[in-house]
């Protein structure tokens, strides 16, 4: 479980980004957080994986704090990060990001459960260097596979639909309704319906607050109203 306390996060110009946030994301379930553009999501991703510290207030992981710990620390306790785009890595492979995700040395049976999972063909990727020749729905798909690899108690997904193809992106909503069914806590940033969809709890992020938070059936009917001013999900049925 994560549970952010009374957590502020301001620009160095000035400016609150996130105002007096309250919020616990349970364990082992799948959060959306979702909202208008510029509501803080990001950043709230960002404060619980370690890539920002609050201005104020904490932050806790199953009830340890974890405010004064950076990102390399919190990805010791099981924490991960994927970004909305994923870093390329020129004379690095498939194989070598996932066995460096993983700690160890992995075996083609390993290698190919993993790839298999979010849909690529290992003897096809396996070898193949993360860079620029991958498309984006390729570098998402490693990415997330790398994650897969590490077997995180936590897993946050930036946007994780940003830049991919219909194609892709419909492997990704199977990739993760694969490790919902594994009980993870996941935690997606999105504004996609198909995402939300499958999510088991929503959080609704505008203004640097949470406006509404509970299980998808309760929340979603307020979205698709209209009744968060300035934000109405996108990608229907026709994503």
């Amino acid at each position: 479980m994560i549970r952010l306390e009374n957590v502020f996060w301001t620009l160095p110009e000035g400016g609150d980004i996130i105002k007096d946030l309250n919020l616990t994301i349970p364990g082992g379930k799948l959060t959306v957080v979702t909202g208008p553009n510029g509501g803080g999501k990001t950043t709230l991703a960002k404060l619980i994986a370690g890539l920002v510290k609050p201005s104020a207030g904490r932050v806790r992981l199953d009830g340890q704090d974890i405010t004064d710990l950076d990102v390399t620390q919190r990805a010791r306790l099981g924490i991960s990060f994927g970004f909305q785009t994923p870093v390329r890595f020129k004379g690095f492979t498939v194989r070598d990001l996932l066995e460096t995700a993983a700690g160890r040395e992995l075996d083609f049976d390993t290698l190919c459960d993993i790839t298999g999972k979010v849909g690529l063909c290992t003897m096809d990727y396996v070898d193949r260097e993360v860079d620029a020749r991958l498309s984006g729905g390729e570098i998402k798909r490693v990415e997330i596979a790398s994650v897969l690899a590490r077997g995180t108690q936590v897993s946050i997904f930036d946007e994780p639909e940003a830049g991919i193809d219909m194609w892709s992106f419909r492997g990704l909503v199977d990739v993760f309704n694969g490790l919902k069914r594994e009980k993870r806590t996941l935690i997606i940033i999105s504004h996609q319906q198909r995402l939300i969809d499958i999510a088991d709890e929503i959080v609704v992020l505008s203004g640097g607050q949470v406006r509404d938070q509970g299980r998808r059936e309760d929340v979603l009917p307020g979205l698709l109203a209209g009744e968060i001013a300035g934000f109405c999900p996108v990608g229907r049925k026709e994503a």
